[in-house]
């Protein structure tokens, strides 16, 4: 079968080779293929931008060209993709991650790679709608387009079309993404260690916590006794704050080392009847199920816990009434293929194993990313330590694998580095310091050889920052130098963990 990325080629050579020139944006329209479809060509002037589909109108944005194509590597495929390729090129490209079970491409997340100058490339995996995983449904070509043709095969268009219009290659190519994103540039790295020089995953929404947030839903929903309702996720929290956010020397309403915070949660067991700042024994037991990894009955641990301080964002594994849709869906539609499948009846070991059958030649995420650090790729993970979504273990675990597979594992640390957040939540958000440029840190390490120490973080309340910390290379951690603010990152340096 012919490749998309091939096909277009044979557009570039058709155009030839000459730089960006007015006109040759439109001209693309109507080079065609059965393969690659060019649906628009369109050059956007500068200032504001208003995407399709209802989202956010754009504002400060550069004039590019856009280039929007239905990308169809097998007849069950129809892969929607965007180019934006700015007029004043920083000659690099930018391939941008989607989320979840893929749909709409994230526009934003696109207007801020072209405003610092990048030719930035997304897909929306397959398919244009936010409806789970209902689009695999007895289409196999689709599940695979989802998993990682739709991104390999875009990113081919992107290289492709960066020829034609610039008359030459890019000088270096990333990949940023966040949760699926993240996800998504891991499965690259493995599968096609050439392609990208250097790769942002944030929170990677490690395909196996399907299985693990399923087990907490049923455990937590299926007797309505065993609810936690929300209303007590305050109390929860600020116990598990008096128990543990001291452990790091530092009293700051974050849990800087959750790895080491045991929480009894009989503790909180009512004396007497029901109420707010306590826990009847059926919660006691749901709350202690949370912060505890999935294991079998036999004992094998499938996947790690969630870590304390996440407990005012439970609700997004527990707050029923049933599972949420983006775990369900592994199960309904992948797993049994029945829309109607009933989610009570889901058992761990059974359909993790399911699960695993169908996942491990399509999503999971394998650490065995040797061929990706020989090529010179560089690979920045980092993850919320009160991510609510995907367990931040399950990351640490990742990095430590490839770690160990590295081609030299002593001197991992020049290709692969992993910062930990804490009190950031899934992505964003939290009540940790939560935004940073990851994608500078990148660009110095690829670019001139400084790999990063610390990524400096913030975190904003109404639009103002009140808080910085230095995130830093795990497993170190941020220390307080014991003068001045503690909210200032001025006076923390990254230390080894106590």
């Amino acid at each position: 079968m012919k490749r998309p990325g091939i096909a277009l080629l044979a557009v570039a050579a058709a155009l030839g080779s000459a730089g960006a020139q007015a006109g040759e944006c439109e001209n693309l329209a109507a080079r065609t293929s059965s393969q690659v479809q060019i649906i628009l060509a369109q050059t956007v002037k500068a200032g504001t931008f208003l995407p399709p589909g209802g989202a956010a109108a754009l504002p400060r944005l550069p004039r590019f060209c856009r280039i929007v194509l239905r990308l169809r590597p097998t007849p069950d495929s129809d892969i929607g993709t965007e180019i934006w390729l700015p007029a004043q090129w920083n000659t690099k490209l930018l391939a941008i991650g989607n989320g979840g079970w893929g749909g709409p491409v994230d526009f934003e997340a696109m207007a801020a790679g072209l405003r610092r100058g990048y030719a930035v490339s997304a897909t929306d995996d397959g398919h244009g709608q936010r409806d789970g995983a209902r689009f695999a449904l007895g289409h196999p070509e689709k599940l695979i387009d989802f998993a990682y043709r739709a991104e390999h095969e875009s990113t081919l268009q992107a290289k492709a079309l960066i020829k034609v219009l610039y008359g030459r290659e890019s000088s270096h190519s990333y990949w940023q993404g966040c949760s699926g994103g993240g996800r998504e540039g891991l499965i690259q790295a493995y599968r096609y260690p050439d392609e990208f020089d250097g790769i942002i995953a944030g929170d990677p929404a490690n395909i196996r916590r399907n299985a693990w947030a399923m087990w907490l839903a049923v455990r937590a929903l299926n007797d309505p006794a065993s609810y936690i309702p929300p209303a007590k996720y305050p109390m929860l929290h600020e116990a598990v704050l008096a128990a543990c956010d001291a452990n790091d020397g530092l009293q700051d309403g974050l849990i800087s080392e959750p790895q080491r915070c045991q929480v009894d949660f009989a503790a909180l067991q009512c004396k007497g009847e029901d109420g707010p700042q306590c826990l009847t024994p059926p919660q006691v037991k749901t709350a202690q199920s949370i912060l505890s990894p999935a294991t079998t009955p036999a004992g094998v641990v499938l996947f790690p816990r969630l870590e304390p301080g996440t407990e005012l964002r439970w609700g997004r594994l527990v707050g029923g009434p049933a599972p949420v849709d983006l775990f369900l869906d592994e199960f309904r539609y992948l797993v049994y293929q029945d829309p109607n499948w009933d989610w009570h009846s889901f058992d761990l070991e059974r359909d993790a194993a399911k699960a695993e059958a169908i996942d491990r030649t399509l999503d999971v995420m394998d650490p065995h990313l040797a061929a990706y650090a020989n090529h010179g790729g560089k690979l920045l993970l980092y993850h919320g330590w009160a991510d609510q979504q995907v367990a931040p273990g399950s990351t640490v675990e990742f990095y430590e694998d490839v770690r160990s597979l590295s081609p030299d594992p002593q001197h991992a640390d020049d290709w692969v580095r992993l910062f930990m957040a804490p009190g950031m939540a899934h992505c964003s958000g939290g009540e940790g310091p939560n935004s940073f440029d990851s994608l500078t840190a990148l660009e110095h390490w690829v670019e001139q050889g400084q790999a990063p120490r610390r990524i400096l973080a913030e975190h904003r309340t109404a639009g103002l920052v009140d808080r910085t910390r230095p995130l830093c290379p795990y497993p170190q951690v941020a220390r307080y130098s014991g003068k001045g603010s503690i909210d200032a990152a001025v006076n923390f340096t990254c230390a080894a963990a106590k």
